[in-house]
């Protein structure tokens, strides 16, 4: 009995080293998200019924002055914002609730504000996630700055896609695949997420410029949390005297600009991967759900705080996108709407509305069925 009460409740429990640091990272990038629709809708003179981190059952909660009430639920797993004549959290469109409202229930009503003012709304929870990843990798960079090496290269793996290629100790990255190449990291970011297509590569060898072509092989390494992650490489490595490694300092204005470019960087990658993932072309054990994001919680929560907040930075980029998917009940899904309707200059109809927001909803439960799947069963 004393051992199984360890494995729940213990310093290095599943309760205390798994669960709580779960809980905690998916609920701040939720709270940021659904902060994002709530103040932006305020700000719209838009009315809100409820605020709530988690789904199911309410477990606390408070109703505040202007009707609002806030609360945490029991699954938490998400959360939303249900404003004024919402059909349900995830806003689906109903004419007949509409019907039923008071008149100054109306002029809040979510449905009835102006089509920009409901696309702001609803693209400000994506925008408040990606908000969130600049401003932790703002401060990191300005706290602590950034190593990088020079684009050089020191060794060449016999018999790796760089040496069939023609690479050789001594050359200088100048561009990978039209992207020109300041950092030897510039030239991982590129290489890693293209395993299997046919690079372009410019080098500077000897005072000179050539142009290679290399196709990048899959290598399984694993990460700093313990994951198995699979990587494009091309096998050429730098050194501390070829690469000339050093730390770049920012001051916190500089700090901001990098963190905005590195964002960037990281939703390119998470497009490409995606991209990729649906044509096949990426191992599906790399797409994870609940479960694989608790394991990365606890193995942050293990090395410290710090990784824990990193890693609140890398998922709230991915909650970002992926709510931009063009899919109901998702924020993009709301988005095409409204852009159809800016588009023929009156609100789509409800009932096609309300077949878009099935289709919608079969999707997404088959694709969150599909991260399960993995999570449990497949990985």
């Amino acid at each position: 009995m004393g051992d199984t009460l360890e494995y729940f409740i213990g310093s290095s429990s599943l309760l205390v080293g798994t669960l709580l640091p779960f809980i905690f990272v998916l609920a701040v990038v939720v709270f940021v998200h659904e902060m994002g629709h709530f103040l932006v809708g305020r700000w719209c003179g838009i009315g809100v019924k409820a605020f709530s981190i988690g789904f199911g059952p309410e477990v606390l909660g408070y109703t505040a002055r202007n009707g609002t009430r806030w609360k945490l639920c029991a699954i938490p797993l998400g959360g939303y914002v249900k404003f004024v004549g919402d059909e349900n959290a995830a806003s689906g469109p109903n004419g007949e609730i509409i019907s039923t409202l008071t008149e100054a229930e109306r002029k809040v009503a979510f449905a009835n504000q102006k089509v920009w003012k409901r696309a702001a709304t609803v693209f400000a929870g994506p925008a408040f996630n990606f908000l969130l990843t600049i401003a932790i990798l703002s401060f990191f960079f300005a706290s602590y700055g950034r190593m990088v090496a020079d684009p050089m290269i020191a060794e060449v793996r016999d018999g790796s896609p760089a040496a069939t290629a023609g690479f050789k100790a001594g050359d200088r990255f100048v561009m990978v695949d039209g992207s020109k190449i300041t950092t030897f990291a510039d030239v991982q970011r590129i290489v890693n997420g293209r395993s299997g297509d046919e690079l372009s590569f410019t080098v500077e060898r000897d005072g000179r410029e050539l142009n290679l072509k290399a196709v990048p092989e899959i290598t399984e390494q694993t990460d700093q949390l313990g994951n198995k992650i699979k990587l494009g490489v091309i096998g050429v490595t730098t050194t501390d005297s070829a690469g000339n490694f050093r730390r770049i300092e920012y001051s916190p204005l500089e700090s901001v600009g990098a963190a905005v470019v590195e964002t960037g960087h990281i939703i390119t990658r998470t497009g490409t991967f995606l991209k990729r993932m649906v044509m096949g072309r990426e191992d599906k054990c790399q797409l994870g759900g609940p479960v694989k994001i608790a394991n990365m919680a606890g193995q942050a929560a293990q090395h410290g705080f710090e990784w824990i907040v990193q890693l609140i930075a890398m998922l709230s980029v991915g909650i970002g996108l992926f709510n931009l998917f063009p899919i109901p009940p998702l924020d993009g899904g709301h988005l095409v709407i409204y852009a159809g309707e800016a588009v023929l200059g009156r609100p789509v109809p409800v009932a096609m509305q309300e077949l878009f927001f099935k289709l919608g909803f079969l999707v997404v439960l088959g694709f969150m069925g599909f991260v399960f799947y993995n999570d449990l069963f497949a990985c």
